[in-house]
């Protein structure tokens, strides 16, 4: 107390000087940094951990450099075949230039934000409905790449972006289940005709076999016969040798001979 007493100007000077160092500590977490101005100049950026940013002279600007997800809100345009839709989406990006997002743009999180807005308008009017439907996965990647585009000079990167759904008309959606339908049973239909088509090359080939060998048709006509009495039904079966087959068969050649020489 003697030596405050005898110095108390000193004393005044050195508590004010320590309290405006304590005012002065900072400290950012590992995925934070602070874009520091000087006298409205940019100084420097600091952190993660302890910095002291001087009082009155200096200020900061604390961002987050972790990876932000952001909605885009529904967007309604007109795609390129004239048909209504409405799309929102998600956009995942990350601060990778403290010093840019600062300097080059206000509310960072906010421009890059109206800038996948814009974006997601201009890339419905360049496609096709059935584009936007079956080739979303493309599309988000047309998207990435132009945001990202327009945001890099902000020290912004544009990881990743994904459409959430996709609303059409509820008379767009009869008609592309009519025509999911019609295609249904097109494949349907050309799938049995080439069953009918297989079935009958078999068929061919086993007349060509018979042929050859014409015992292999009376054995083809008795296991008819049995699989028709394994049904327990009540038809009546009539049998015939082969050979009046054969016989009916050349008394009516002859009878087209004599006819035709007459």
């Amino acid at each position: 107390m003697d030596l405050v007493a005898a110095h108390p100007f000193s004393t005044i000077i050195a508590v004010a000087a320590f309290a405006y160092v304590l005012g002065s500590i900072r400290v950012a977490n590992q995925y934070e940094r602070s874009v520091v101005f000087r006298l409205g100049r940019f100084n420097r950026t600091a952190g993660p951990g302890l910095y002291l940013v001087w009082q009155i002279m200096e200020w900061q600007t604390k961002l987050d450099l972790r990876t932000i997800t952001a909605n885009v809100e529904q967007q309604e345009g007109i795609t390129r075949d004239n048909v209504p839709i409405k799309v929102d989406a998600v956009v995942w990006y990350r601060i990778v230039d403290p010093e840019r997002a600062v300097m080059e743009v206000k509310a960072v999180s906010n421009a890059v934000v109206q800038v996948s807005l814009t974006t997601l308008r201009a890339v419905l009017g360049q496609h096709t409905l059935d584009e936007i439907l079956k080739a979303q996965d493309t599309i988000a990647d047309v998207m990435q790449r132009a945001i990202d585009a327009t945001t890099e000079p902000w020290g912004v990167k544009v990881e990743l972006v994904q459409m959430k759904s996709v609303e059409i008309p509820p008379s767009m959606q009869r008609a592309l289940a009519q025509e999911a339908e019609a295609l249904r049973e097109k494949r349907a239909r050309l799938i049995k005709a080439e069953a009918e088509l297989d079935a009958a090359e078999q068929l061919r080939q086993a007349a060509e076999v018979i042929m050859q060998n014409p015992a292999g048709l009376e054995l083809r006509r008795m296991q008819m016969i049995t699989e028709v009495g394994a049904e327990q039904n009540t038809m009546t079966l009539v049998m015939m040798p082969s050979e009046f087959v054969s016989m009916a068969r050349g008394i009516a050649d002859a009878a087209k001979t004599m006819a035709a020489k007459e």
